[in-house]
């Protein structure tokens, strides 16, 4: 069995094109297969779309949130809920094409575990945000040793995978390097990225940035290590700055100093203010983690599971 996952968030009037879509070509592929909607606490007529969908297709089938949870919930909701051998992950929006999964799945049964689809180019996105991306994926790779360059939620995992991920325990996730960090055989496929079928992207400038900030603090420690190298670069400061204040005062050429001293006090006063927000920042996560709070709610399903041949 073959299943779609397709998280949707106020996606109403892309719904109908990627389920007609994303089926036409997964129908090709296998027999038996499913999509599975996941309803991301929508504010519009998703869920009603995606009721009427199950109903009129029974390889259609969907959950719905408690309320808005994430991206990120929507899709190991989804990965929880696959029954597939083969487990694909596809935004709603239709700019991951739907075509590219045929290569996809003939690139599993060859005998790889994940399949990426990469980003070829990345459409009509500002240089700003290009720029803030590849700041991002250097980051990543530099701190993390993670190569997330190129890379997209569009994934096609083999049955392994899909359980190994669904038993991690942490509650903040980032499948886009959990699916990279679990290891197997992984294949690459590179895609264009299509424009939006319909509506606009759900994902502002702070939304990006706070979900960047929170994937670095959830893969790697540098920004603590960075607190630390900067307590060791201004202590060899301190230590220069003393033995110049010490040979001015015993030449009697001692400066009054007092702009000097203000910089400084401003200066160390920011590093202390920003270690302390990191640490805070980390402190906040590791809270997070330790309430065991669950990663979604489910409050509807539709549609009935598939049965394996």
């Amino acid at each position: 069995m073959l299943s779609i996952v397709i998280p949707s968030f106020n996606e109403q009037e892309n719904i109908p094109a990627a389920a007609r879509e994303i089926g036409a070509v997964v129908s090709r592929l296998s027999d038996e297969y499913e999509l599975i909607f996941v309803d991301d606490g929508s504010r519009d007529g998703s869920w009603d779309i995606i009721t009427q969908l199950s109903d009129e297709d029974p390889h259609i089938r969907g959950l719905r949130f408690s309320r808005n949870f994430g991206k990120e919930s929507a899709i190991f909701a989804g990965l929880k809920a696959a029954d597939g051998d083969a487990v694909a992950v596809i935004d709603c929006d239709l700019q991951h094409p739907p075509a590219l999964l045929s290569d996809m799945y003939s690139t599993w049964q060859d005998g790889a575990e994940v399949v990426e689809a990469v980003k070829a180019s990345r459409g009509k996105e500002g240089i700003f945000y290009k720029m803030f991306a590849k700041s991002f994926y250097r980051i990543m790779r530099k701190s993390s040793g993670i190569d997330l360059d190129r890379t997209s939620d569009y994934k096609l995992l083999d049955r392994k995978v899909v359980d190994a991920l669904n038993e991690l325990p942490e509650r903040l996730t980032f499948f886009r390097a959990l699916s990279g960090w679990v290891g197997f055989k992984t294949a690459r496929i590179e895609f264009d990225v299509a424009p939006r079928n319909a509506g606009k992207t759900k994902w502002s400038f702070s939304k990006l940035f706070k979900y960047a900030l929170s994937s670095i603090t959830g893969f790697t420690n540098v920004p603590m290590h960075i607190i630390t190298w900067s307590g060791v670069l201004f202590f060899i400061f301190a230590i220069i700055l003393g033995i110049q204040t010490l040979v001015n005062f015993c030449m009697g050429n001692a400066a009054d100093g007092f702009s000097t001293v203000i910089l400084l006090l401003l200066i160390i006063g920011s590093i202390l203010m920003l270690g302390i927000g990191i640490i805070g920042y980390y402190l906040s996560k590791i809270y997070e983690e330790i309430k065991c709070r669950p990663r979604y709610i489910i409050s509807q399903r539709t549609g009935n599971r598939q049965s394996k041949g």
